[in-house]
């Protein structure tokens, strides 16, 4: 039976009770609750090693991973409880929970990450991520479209083929200019540039069906300010869509790039959509680079 004594001074360490208000709910890996935390896994190794050894919780071997699970006795429950309820963190740390369980339910993601990690690996005459990209888009039913963070428009022309209208904005304005003249070559009369932030896009309110950032988030000073911007020119039930980097740890892409931000966590991405307002809210991984710094790509889905 575990020290009273012994597991009040654990509980006492904030890290440590939001670990164990987690695994009250939820039994998760160390992974998990890197996601959850925002911390290295050897600092929550420790820390789950320090609850273990006084019986606080336990770990049960899944695969690749160690799952662990809540041995909180109940003469300490409630007052774990109680003193959750002084922790700043907690509404965030339900909101990231939930998160992670929702997308343990994504069985059909997990088999298409696989089916996607084998495409290409076999030559097959005409096909290409490239084709797939532009049927795809052929069947998008969208009838206005803001690309925010266009760059030169590559995206943007090619959503002009099929929606009614793009509105593609840029802080750029040579991007501006450029995308204006290749507009205007391909006779795409239905694309419009405008120079303008992420931040504060020249839009109106509640005009656009889809709000798409693509590899843009990342650069902005205030992604969170963005993303209630992209909400305010959605409609209501308007899609966003945004692609953009997954955390890594590559510090020269500051200046490689110009990047703000080195990325961003799923847990993060999904909690910045929640906050600005929107539902229905997922994430994915959708692509992993095999050379270094092997970025990977990060992909959000929401609704107003």
């Amino acid at each position: 039976m575990a020290s009273i004594l012994n597991s009040l001074k654990m509980i006492a360490d904030p890290t440590r009770l939001r670990i164990l208000l987690l695994l009250g709910q939820e039994s998760l890996s160390v992974a998990e609750l890197q996601q959850i935390l925002g911390m290295g896994q050897s600092r929550i190794s420790t820390q789950l090693s320090q609850l273990k050894k006084e019986g606080l919780v336990v770990d049960q071997r899944s695969g690749k991973n160690n799952i662990y699970s809540s041995k909180v006795p109940d003469e300490l429950a409630h007052i774990v409880n109680e003193a959750g309820k002084e922790l700043p963190e907690m509404e965030k740390d339900s909101a990231s929970l939930r998160h992670i369980i929702n997308k343990r339910k994504d069985h059909v993601r997990a088999y298409f990450d696989d089916l996607a990690g084998k495409f290409g690996k076999e030559y097959v005459p005409g096909r290409s991520w490239k084709g797939l990209a532009e049927a795809m888009l052929k069947i998008l039913n969208y009838e206005t479209v803001a690309d925010l963070g266009a760059g030169e428009g590559t995206l943007a022309q090619l959503i002009a083929q099929k929606a009614s209208k793009v509105i593609a904005v840029d802080n750029s304005e040579k991007m501006v200019e450029f995308g204006q003249s290749l507009a205007r070559e391909h006779q795409l009369t239905n694309l419009e540039y405008r120079l303008g932030d992420i931040e504060s896009p020249p839009i109106e309110n509640d005009c656009v069906d889809l709000a798409i950032f693509s590899q843009a988030l990342h650069h902005a000073a205030q992604p969170p300010k963005a993303l209630r911007e992209a909400r305010r020119i959605l409609k209501p039930g308007g899609q966003l869509i945004i692609l953009d980097l997954h955390l890594h740890t590559f510090e020269k892409a500051r200046e490689l790039y110009f990047d703000t931000w080195l990325g961003f966590s799923e847990v993060e991405l999904a909690e910045m959509m929640h906050h600005a307002g929107f539902r229905n809210i997922e994430t994915a991984i959708v692509d992993r680079e095999e050379a270094p710094p092997y970025f990977q790509t990060l992909l959000g889905c929401a609704q107003k």
